[in-house]
């Protein structure tokens, strides 16, 4: 079992703790994932104490991408049989891991008492880290809805392609809509050529303009990572990019957008 204590408090952070920041997506398979946990490890290249916590209970998959294989998860926590300071994994990067249980169908629709456990382990675990990052699940469930909405800020992530770029906008606009946000942020990953985050960014602007307002809600590009074959090569060894392959051209796009969070 995982010995490895929780970084102590903070004696000069505020009271709140963590920035904590929501990772989400419309649709699958846009590599979600893959930039929370790369994002991670870049915020903790720069001396920030990072969480990552799987959000998607029931689809979790946060521990293949980093290839670890843990003896306790999520679910142990919200069963009692082990402590969340157990639970907490170091992981590779530099940052630390809870990590989620996969296919498990009583994390698929949220209950009262699954709402209180995950208030309850996000409050607990914001005065140890500078960040917590919650890795959601796709699309716009009540399960997903709600881990979004525990989060201060919330980073979209998309793929040029239609269908992606569909859905994002529809889960933009229901945080737009039902959470009241008044910022979300945009993540273009895969990317084919310069530029062209800013260019959908803008276009997805417009669209949500018509039906949120411009005066009460902004949609702000953080970056983009362009589509390179060293990402492929890190998914299917298990490792992180930057790791890997630093200087390659996303992990160097996903840098930038760890330095782009630490100035905001």
């Amino acid at each position: 079992m995982n010995t490895t204590t929780i970084p102590a408090a903070s004696k000069t952070g505020s009271r709140s703790g963590a920035r904590t920041l929501a990772v989400t997506s419309g649709k699958g398979g846009v590599g979600k994932t893959f930039v929370t946990a790369n994002l991670a490890a870049a915020l903790a290249a720069q001396g920030q104490r990072v969480l990552v916590l799987d959000a998607d209970l029931g689809l979790a998959n946060l521990d293949v991408v980093l290839n670890l294989h843990p003896k306790v998860t999520l679910h142990d926590v919200f069963t009692e049989k082990t402590t969340l300071e157990q639970a907490i994994l170091p992981a590779p990067g530099g940052f630390h891991v809870l990590l989620a249980g996969s296919g498990m169908v009583e994390y698929s629709r949220l209950t009262p008492e699954l709402r209180d456990k995950l208030l309850h382990i996000i409050e607990s675990v914001k005065p140890r880290f500078d960040w917590v990052l919650l890795d959601t699940g796709a699309g716009i469930s009540d399960v997903v809805l709600f881990a979004v909405s525990m989060a201060t800020d919330v980073l979209v992530v998309a793929t040029p392609e239609p269908t992606s770029l569909t859905d994002a906008y529809a889960t933009i606009k229901v945080l737009a809509t039902q959470q009241e946000r008044r910022q979300v942020r945009l993540v273009i990953n895969q990317a084919n050529r310069p530029g062209e985050g800013k260019l959908i960014c803008g276009q997805l602007q417009q669209v949500l303009q018509r039906f949120v307002g411009a005066q009460t809600f902004r949609l702000e590009l953080l970056g983009e990572v362009r589509n390179d074959p060293m990402v492929r090569q890190a998914v299917l060894k298990r490792q992180l990019l930057l790791e890997q392959f630093p200087g390659c051209d996303a992990a160097q796009s996903i840098k930038t957008l760890a330095a782009r969070l630490l100035a905001s």
